[in-house]
């Protein structure tokens, strides 16, 4: 019985269940201190995360063939993909940015106050301008330019409507904000 519980205390341990955060090619991930990383998340190469940050069960953010840089209080939840084109296309992340279950985002950048929805796709060089939703699902296609204070649905996403400072303060800023929350539940 002592046996299992040695494996057991093992198994639950901090040492035992850290994300996996390593260099590529002499580049280091950099994440201060007051940011959470999931148990199972990772970060890997020229990836530089702002402060307030949460990285969620199973994202992945990959910076081994361009850069990424993430700015300050930016959730990136449960099985989301960051990533960027080799040598073309880093990848820019706003400030208040909240990325959603399962998202991909891909070789372009996404300005402050944006809710990303769970299951989009964010393709090279697009640029979502501030204050901007993308709708659960939506695939926004290669070189699109997300006007800012729009939502974009759809396959190919498309303008839907204006954001109206409701949707800013009662999805963005409260999605945004209650990330910081949750984390701190983690710590």
């Amino acid at each position: 019985m002592e046996f299992f519980d040695d494996i057991s205390r093992f198994l639950f341990s901090k040492e035992f269940n850290m994300p996996i955060i390593k260099p590529v090619n002499g580049n280091s991930p950099q994440i201060p201190d007051d940011c959470y990383i999931a148990d199972n998340a990772t970060i890997v190469g020229d990836v530089q995360i702002g402060n307030q940050c949460s990285i969620w069960f199973n994202a992945v953010i990959r910076g081994d063939v361009h850069y990424i840089k993430i700015g300050n209080k930016v959730n990136i939840q449960d099985g989301a993909v960051i990533h960027a084109t080799y040598k073309t296309s880093p990848t820019n992340i706003g400030n208040n940015v909240s990325i959603g279950h399962n998202a991909i985002v891909h070789g372009c950048t996404i300005k402050d106050n944006v809710l990303i929805g769970m299951g989009s796709i964010i393709m090279d060089d697009c640029i979502v301008e501030s204050n901007s939703i993308i709708a659960a699902g939506a695939v926004v296609s290669k070189n699109t330019k997300v006007e800012a204070g729009s939502v974009y649905g759809g396959i190919p996403a498309k303008k839907i409507k204006e954001v109206s400072p409701k949707l800013i303060s009662g999805e963005i800023e409260r999605i945004a904000n209650n990330y910081v929350k949750y984390s701190s539940w983690y710590e």
